[in-house]
């Protein structure tokens, strides 16, 4: 059995620690170290649904957890962590009252907080086990029993969870929930320390706690309309021993200061409201002597509206390789579909059909989907006449956009078959009314259209396949 190394002795109710303000929201989740025990309480859902109630019950091992009497966004806690090194880190969730039943998730590593939302970040490790024999939980090794975690399965009544491998820098969230109360509201306390080798030596040096200094929390990317996020003031090493705050902010991210928000020795919380993005400053001057210089952090929030998709950029048409760039205004993070095929982070699809297509821009930060249609010009590679309902004739598809078009169609010897123009219906694949047979025919196709107002002809030679 792997045995963790402890980042406290004291294990029961009279510990001491660092008490952390509650977070209700993942995309306000506290920064957190291990050199001291954290001691909080969970008390709301926060102010934004961070679980899609349509995929709540199908996202890893939380659907273990998400039974009908069951609400895992109230009364919840969210953190976030920097592993400090490579190797393994646990936690202990202690129960601090006779009344709580906690359980967690753990997303990573470097999962986003609108990917947990849509589901698309599954939890990596969870535990929604009833905890009867102990009032700990976690990852690791139960403090209390001795016994090992293992992967979650529901009914198998150990709340404990497996290790979790890291790699230095990577960054976690925790999701800590009381099951007990999820719907009533009442603050529950409890204690979280951490445990495992990922130290480079140093006991107390599991976490990464710069993380600390960023106590404004990690970068929010929001949508508009969203709640207002509020920043607070007191996550600093002072605590409530707070002598000054001031708030300021750089809108438009150019490396000045647009605006002094707020100034005073209670400004402890700035509210940031839809749809004000830009990054904002805080300066915390503490009462206490020991920390004679101010603290000071700042955090870029971004809000975000649904894709706007620009004139699809055509690449390449009329030639063998019919390629297309989606290009979306706004600084998103964005997924493309074409023609409701698969998202991929591509902007760029190559070999599209010809006629028309439509591409489906998704912010893969919850913000909403845009769609829209486009012409590509080309031709079919080949055409079926045989009186079916499909490709029974063969045109230039898009042909009508051009300004000029003419199309010839010779057999593989160079006869004059047929000549189509904008207003063609098409070759059936006759000539003087006697079907063709299955082969290759090549074609000349004259045309103009416009590019940045200039008038251009071109002509492409090339050939497709009538199929019987």
């Amino acid at each position: 059995m792997k045995i963790p190394r402890l980042i406290s002795l004291c294990f029961f109710m009279g510990i001491t620690g660092l008490w952390a303000q509650n977070s209700g929201d993942c995309r306000s989740s506290i920064p957190i170290c291990a050199d001291v025990p954290i001691l909080a309480e969970s008390n709301g859902r926060g102010d934004v649904d961070d679980f899609d109630p349509d995929v709540i019950t199908s996202t890893g091992c939380l659907e273990k957890g998400s039974l009908a009497d069951a609400n895992i966004e109230n009364n919840t806690s969210w953190f976030v962590f920097r592993a400090a090194a490579a190797g393994t880190i646990g936690f202990d969730i202690e129960a601090l009252s006779d009344t709580a039943e906690w359980d967690f998730a753990v997303y990573g590593p470097d999962a986003e907080c609108g990917a947990i939302s849509s589901g698309e970040a599954q939890p990596i490790r969870c535990n929604y086990e009833f905890n009867t024999n102990s009032r700990f939980t976690g990852l690791g090794v139960n403090p209390e029993t001795g016994v090992e975690g293992v992967p979650s399965l529901t009914q198998n009544k150990n709340p404990y969870d497996e290790w979790l491998d890291v790699q230095e820098g990577e960054v976690y969230y925790i999701l800590i929930n009381n099951y007990a109360t999820n719907f009533d509201g009442n603050a529950e306390p409890f204690s979280l320390r951490f445990t495992g080798d990922a130290d480079n030596g140093d006991p107390n040096g599991i976490l990464d706690c710069t993380i600390r200094d960023e106590f404004l929390g990690l970068d929010i990317n929001a949508c508009i309309g969203d709640p207002d996020i509020v920043l607070s003031a007191l996550r600093t090493p002072f605590g409530p021993e707070v002598a000054h705050v001031t708030w300021s902010v750089d809108f438009d991210e150019d490396g000045t200061i647009d605006q002094v928000l707020a100034d005073g020795p209670t400004e402890f919380e700035l509210t940031v409201s839809s749809p004000n993005s830009g990054r904002y400053f805080v300066e915390v001057q503490s009462s206490n002597p020991v920390f004679p210089e101010p603290a000071r952090d700042d955090i870029l929030i971004t809000f975000h509206g649904d894709p706007v998709i620009l004139e699809p950029e055509i690449l390449d048409d009329i030639s063998d390789s019919n390629n297309v760039r989606i290009i979306v205004e706004g600084n998103s993070d964005y997924e493309y579909s074409l023609n409701g095929g698969p998202f991929r982070d591509e902007d760029t699809f190559y070999d599209i059909p010809p006629g028309i297509n439509t591409v489906t821009v998704n912010d893969k930060n919850g913000c909403g989907t845009s769609e829209q249609e486009f012409l590509m010009v080309g031709y079919p590679k080949f055409f079926t006449p045989n009186g079916d309902p499909l490709h029974n004739t063969w045109h230039v598809l898009g042909i009508e956009t051009l300004t000029t078009a003419q199309i010839s169609i010779f057999d593989r010897y160079g006869k004059l078959l047929k000549q189509l123009n904008r207003d063609s219906t098409g070759w059936d694949g006759t000539f003087n009314g006697k079907p063709m047979p299955a082969s290759d025919y090549w074609f000349r196709f004259e045309y103009s259209r416009e590019e940045e107002g200039v008038l251009v002809a071109s002509t492409v030679k090339t050939h497709f396949t009538l199929k019987r």
